[in-house]
């Protein structure tokens, strides 16, 4: 099992974090353009726990894949948890964090994920998929600076 967290200051209230953060038609927006991400089906505006997001992305050779995800638990202004329910990973459950502080508010993400395959998903894991979640973090980061600066 393999652990993610990453930590980000966001100038501004937690409104408008939230509301940015808690609508699915905002994940584009944020994710790398290569990635090809498409949502499938009909999201509504803001999240809500049982909720499922269908939508294709091309992580590796520009290779379409089918990604399901499900909004396992919501707290308003709080947190939520997307957790896949058909994809690429054995196991995917990531967590977002908000927190008020001092000028804004703090995202944290925790993503906890399984690669299937065993020792060959290890090998991926360590030659190809560890520093492309990485990289798709690094560029989210650089998209919420971006948009809320």
């Amino acid at each position: 099992m393999f652990q993610l967290k990453h930590k980000q200051f966001i100038p501004t209230d937690i409104d408008t974090c939230w509301k940015f953060f808690s609508s699915p038609a905002n994940l584009k927006k944020i994710t790398p353009d290569y990635m090809g991400f498409d949502v499938k089906n009909e999201i509504p505006l803001e999240m809500y726990e049982g909720l499922m997001i269908e939508y294709t992305v091309k992580p590796l050779l520009n290779i379409p894949m089918n990604w399901i995800t499900e909004i396992t638990h919501v707290k308003h202004q709080s947190y939520f948890v997307d957790e896949q329910r058909k994809g690429p990973y054995k196991i995917w459950h990531h967590e977002h964090h908000f927190k008020v502080v001092n000028g804004g508010v703090e995202m944290e993400d925790v993503l906890t994920y399984v690669l299937p395959l065993g020792f060959i998903g290890k090998i991926a894991h360590a030659l190809l998929v560890k520093s492309k979640v990485q990289e798709i973090f690094n560029y989210r980061n650089k998209k919420v600076k971006e948009i809320f600066n």
